[in-house]
């Protein structure tokens, strides 16, 4: 019987294959390996810089960063933890410790996830840096929807205008009296560009004190503004689509920088547009700052804000007390809420 010649395209497969089922291996490897106490140095304190699905990067007192395996009774372990882990006295694996415990969070920031419910992306933050640009417009609803988060997280933020170098005069006058709207409530507001240049030292200056994290749609110019910050990180950044106007999700890993003026920087994927479904009504309604000093007078207690009779918010937007825009997103947000909720409840039924 005459032996059957492989093709090129045959050859080519079964060394695909051959590498698939090495690397699976290799991560299998990294992943299950378990290390004894006899391999192990002492206990000492150190930072995740870094989170991957098997391990982290851990960076000690000295500055010097290690890929760790994590012990199976952690349930959760994000970019800005601070632990107790053990230096290997040898790499294995390419695993240079283990962390073996999460010292308490000052705070979390959390998204909701239709698969793993309520997910923490990064703790111990100073300050959320939400990131909006002129292009194609300025969306206060998309920035009272980061706002309520920050203030439900408890989380000092700052609102970040970018790409301000495309507006005119006229644009941008508009822009500055959209900002006063957060200004009168006590929120900190900068108008930028990264491209330009321009306000980026005094934004610089901002974040040279404790841990800062980006927020924002894609399109705005994270990455643009971490480049500018960090020139040596070269996060790859794509242009805003000339059709949608939206830009491409660029990053790719969740990591913590420090920065060389002082203070840190995490930069993560999966921080992207926040959905609100996991919160309750009375949640957003505690986001909004301003209408904390008039809730709890409205006449009747179960008030829904809208056309009841004595509804104190309403008669303070009526004041001029309460910003009508920012009292409009609030309804919209609630709307959007029961809608989505009623869409997970449908799906999940």
């Amino acid at each position: 019987m005459t032996k059957r010649r492989l093709t090129q395209n045959q050859k080519r497969r079964i060394q695909q294959n051959k590498a698939k089922s090495l690397s699976r291996h290799t991560h299998k490897s990294q992943r299950d390996f378990e290390w004894e106490d006899e391999l192990l140095g002492e206990s000492q304190e150190g930072l995740v810089v870094a989170r991957y699905s098997a391990h982290a990067d851990i960076e000690d007192i000295q500055g010097q960063v290690f890929r760790c395996n994590l012990r199976r009774t952690l349930s959760s372990l994000v970019v800005g933890d601070h632990v107790i882990w053990r230096q290997g006295h040898e790499n294995l694996h390419g695993i240079s410790g283990v962390v073996e415990a999460v010292q308490p969070r000052m705070n979390t920031l959390s998204r909701p996830d239709y698969y793993d419910g309520l997910k923490v992306m990064a703790a111990n933050i100073d300050r959320i840096v939400i990131v909006s640009a002129v292009v194609p417009t300025l969306s206060l609803n998309i920035i009272d929807r980061y706002l309520v988060i920050c203030e439900t997280a408890n989380i000092p933020a700052v609102l970040v205008i970018n790409k301000v170098d495309l507006l005119n005069d006229t644009e941008r006058k508009m822009v500055e009296k959209q900002l006063e709207i957060y200004e009168n409530i006590g929120y900190q507001t900068m108008m930028l560009s990264a491209k330009s240049g321009e306000n980026m030292e005094n934004f610089t200056a901002l974040l040279s004190h404790g841990t800062s994290i980006f927020v924002g749609q894609s399109g705005v110019g994270k990455s643009s503004l971490v480049n500018g910050i960090l020139p040596e990180v070269n996060t790859p950044t794509n242009a805003v689509s000339e059709i949608s106007g939206l830009g491409q999700h660029t990053t790719t890993a969740s990591r913590l920088y420090h920065l060389p003026k002082g203070g840190a920087l995490i930069d993560s994927p999966g921080i992207r547009e926040f959905g609100l479904w996991h919160l309750e009504r009375e949640q957003i309604t505690k986001g909004y700052r301003e209408f904390q000093y008039v809730l709890g007078t409205c006449k009747f207690r179960d008030c829904k804000h809208l056309d009841d009779p004595g509804c104190a918010l309403r008669q303070a937007v009526e004041e001029g007390k309460i910003h009508a825009e920012r009292f409009e997103n609030y309804h919209r947000l609630i709307a959007s809420l029961a809608e989505t909720k009623s869409q997970r409840h449908f799906l999940t039924d």
